[in-house]
């Protein structure tokens, strides 16, 4: 079986919750066969003073700029060996779209990914205030997630959308049917244009599931939505873990192909034939 041998959601330690050198999270994927691979760190936490931004979700403010020279030393350092695509993961918080958008005009990205980590200002998929969802009718709280990750895809500022249905992380699941949820945000999705993202990082929580669940990314191929694939790496060993995972899932649900990226154009690339090891 071919595999998609690209990971497009990898970190580094400067967002204060990864660990290792960025040069052993290319090592790591050159090991195991990737062709090539997405730096996508944290933003800063923007719609935060100064004061209160916690140093364990994101860059300071003043690291960004470095971010970017680590990614282009790494692409130096390793040219002909992989191809290394810069991006960021950038989170939506309603009100503040302005404020991202003037941070992400700064730097040429080849992609940004969108992810909602924050309903209000409680970090639900944040083990420290897991707390938080005692407070909620679980139905309520997936059509509000649900209905802010549809408005992150409406903004235009975001080329695919990270782990679509990240609520779950604590295995808290909804006791209603959800195919009428997952069709319409699947259809927000493909109006508003974005790729919906493959993550395996779901395997490796309390959930022990990729993101999303197979009948949303299913509801996306009928939508028509595109597909990128990662593994949400915070650590070096993590990088690739279980994309034979995410391209079986991809398989059964009727995809064909997934998405790279170059300077935020899409290049559509065969699933089936994707380059690398059998």
């Amino acid at each position: 079986m071919s595999l998609p041998l690209v990971d497009y959601h990898v970190h580094t330690a400067r967002c204060g919750h990864a660990t290792g050198a960025m040069e052993r999270y290319v090592e790591h994927a050159i090991e195991t066969g990737l062709t090539e691979l997405g730096f996508s760190d944290h933003l800063f936490m923007y719609w935060l003073p100064p004061d209160r931004r916690d140093p364990e979700l994101g860059m300071a403010e003043w690291e960004h700029d470095f971010y970017i020279e680590d990614v282009e030393r790494c692409r130096r350092q390793y040219a002909g060996n992989i191809t290394i695509r810069l991006a960021t993961e950038a989170d939506f918080v309603p009100g503040h779209e302005a404020d991202l958008e003037n941070i992400l005009r700064r730097y040429d990205w080849d992609y940004v990914i969108g992810s909602v980590h924050f309903i209000d200002d409680w970090g639900f998929d944040d083990a420290r205030y897991s707390s938080g969802f005692d407070a909620w009718d679980i139905d309520a709280l997936y059509a509000r997630y649900f209905d802010l990750v549809g408005v992150s895809a409406e903004t235009g500022l975001f080329d695919t959308i990270g782990h679509a249905d990240l609520v779950k992380k604590f295995g808290h699941r909804p006791t209603r049917d959800q195919s009428a949820s997952y069709a319409q945000l699947a259809a927000r999705f493909s109006k508003a244009g974005v790729c919906v993202e493959v993550n395996t990082a779901g395997l490796r929580t309390p959930v022990a599931e990729i993101y999303p669940h197979a009948d949303l990314l299913r509801a996306c191929r009928t939508a028509g939505v595109q597909t990128t694939v990662g593994s949400d790496a915070h650590a070096p060993h993590e990088v690739a873990a279980d994309l034979a995972t995410a391209a079986e899932l991809m398989r059964q649900v009727g995809y064909e192909s997934f998405v790279k990226y170059a300077a935020r154009v899409r290049t559509e690339v065969p699933l089936t034939t994707a380059p690398g090891k059998p």
